[in-house]
């Protein structure tokens, strides 16, 4: 039998949705968030990769909503829903987050990484949906890829190598 699962993969301030066998990736995480949120019963997984915590942080008048994790996250709701999924069986592994500059100012504005962790987090909370597991944080960046057959979510940092949540 021939195997003809695909990687599908996110850009930065995509989302996207994938049905086993398929896998879902996304690379060039640094101080952005990839929110992984799946339905191990329907075999549905989509994957946002988040760049920045606040919509209101956009300059302009129309926004990418894959952009924000206010936004984002529960479009990536509305998506993984038209694809039959109910709410309430979600979960989400999270990864990224990572302080990719040392700076001497404690300004608020420069920590893009922890907040878009804490930004990802509010809205998981405010969904009901449950945090499984994560690797957050840190200064290096990180390319993920989810496969729906397993739940894991494989993990490759910089300089640190793989592993799996």
């Amino acid at each position: 039998m021939i195997d003809s699962a695909s990687v599908v993969k996110v850009g930065i301030a995509q989302m996207d949705v994938v049905k086993a066998p398929n896998t879902i990736r996304t690379s060039g995480l640094g101080s952005c968030v990839g929110v992984v949120l799946y339905d191990e019963s329907k075999g549905v997984a989509g994957l946002i990769h988040v760049m920045l915590p606040d919509s209101q942080l956009g300059r302009t008048d129309s926004i990418n909503v894959a952009k924000f994790a206010d936004t984002g996250i529960p479009a990536m709701v509305n998506q993984l829903k038209q694809e039959g999924v109910q709410p309430f069986k979600l979960k989400a592994k999270i990864a990224g987050g990572a302080q990719m500059f040392q700076f001497t100012s404690s300004k608020d504005s420069m920590r893009i990484g922890p907040r878009n962790v804490e930004a990802v987090k509010l809205q998981l909370k405010k969904l009901s949906i449950p945090l499984i597991a994560e690797d957050t944080g840190g200064s290096s960046g990180r390319t993920i890829e989810f496969d729906l057959h397993t739940t894991k979510l494989n993990i490759r940092t910089v300089n640190q190598g793989v592993k799996d949540i």
